[in-house]
């Protein structure tokens, strides 16, 4: 048993990171693609997980979430190597773990393709090539299953057909696997019932059903090799009440309520949204997000009554959220 599938046995409320991309540009790096920094910047990625470990968490993610060539061939990276960035993201992340006076675990992150994929347009004249988003997927999570990550987190998933292709991809490494989709507010015309959807009308029930369909996988069943199923992100451009916290709590309580519909209760359930909108000063033109620490913080007990276990914070989160987190957990 590894490390981390010990500690999935146990209830305590596991406390993962915040927001990355943010915290490299409030140290000065700014890039085409967050990875990069992994061989440019290496010194300013150990420092945001640092700040993280410091905060309390006990998860900290790699800085691949958009590692692979895909992502790389977007922004024009050059020689920039997948492999490379993945293996260097590792070895920042276990530098700041090592130094911590605790146990501190690595989440390997797999992230979205840049864009729709075949599986979901119907065709390659619109989306993504399904052989090349597996291949994106096969080459990053070699990389940090060689270089020694504690579990993947197939994360910020749009589509519940892509998250599908990477856990098939990431089950053949025997890891603990967390996959995390991302959704937006919808609503029923006819019933008004409230319901969370990706951007290709995934919900909750779908996901699963997806996930246990075997389509991306030879007729294999996927749910088997999940350990943690979970939501994270924030799509919403405009609905308040349905961002931040509000929105992990209800997108969790959905996610609990579709498992058990399917008995399907020994998944773990994972939660870190964004911290709220985002919105433009315009007086300095810099982007801020609506909840403060104190304002997460407070609805942290409510995320935890609807199962959540694995928690933290996306987008505009900081370790100022993390420490808040911290404190009532420990309270």
């Amino acid at each position: 048993m590894s490390r981390f599938a010990a500690r999935l046995q146990d209830d305590r409320p596991l406390l993962f990171d915040g927001g990355f991309g943010t915290q490299l540009f409030a140290r000065g790096v700014e890039l085409p693609n967050s990875a990069l920094a992994n061989r440019s910047h290496p010194e300013a990625v150990v420092d945001v997980h640092r700040a993280y470990v410091t905060a309390g968490s006990e998860v900290i993610e790699t800085n691949t979430f958009v590692a692979s060539p895909l992502h790389l061939e977007m922004a024009d990276a050059g020689d920039a190597s997948p492999e490379q960035l993945a293996v260097l993201a590792t070895e920042h992340a276990r530098r700041a773990a090592e130094a911590a006076d605790r146990e501190i675990y690595i989440a390997g992150a797999l992230g979205p393709s840049p864009g729709a994929i075949e599986a979901d347009a119907g065709d390659t004249d619109f989306g993504i090539a399904d052989a090349k988003v597996r291949d994106a997927h096969e080459r990053i999570a070699t990389s940090l299953a060689d270089a020694g990550v504690d579990f993947f987190l197939v994360e910020t998933m749009f589509s519940a057909r892509e998250a599908a292709i990477a856990v098939d991809v990431a089950r053949h490494f025997g890891l603990p696997i967390c996959v995390s989709l991302t959704y937006k507010f919808t609503q029923d015309r006819k019933t008004k019932q409230i319901q969370y959807k990706t951007d290709w009308g995934h919900g909750p029930p779908d996901a699963i059903d997806i996930l246990a369909s075997g389509a991306h996988s030879d007729g294999v069943d996927l749910l088997p090799s999940i350990r943690m199923l979970g939501l994270n992100c924030g799509a919403e451009a405009s609905r308040e009440d349905h961002s931040g916290m509000a929105y992990a709590i209800e997108g969790t309580r959905q996610t609990s309520e579709a498992l058990a519909q399917r008995g399907l209760d020994g998944l773990r359930l994972a939660a870190y949204p964004n911290a709220g909108l985002p919105k433009m000063d315009r007086q300095t033109k810099e982007t801020y997000y609506l909840q403060d620490p104190d304002q997460m913080s407070a609805e942290l007990p409510a995320l935890l009554a609807t199962g959540a276990w694995m928690v933290g914070g996306c987008c505009g989160t900081t370790p100022e959220h993390i420490g808040a987190f911290r404190a009532v957990l420990d309270a």
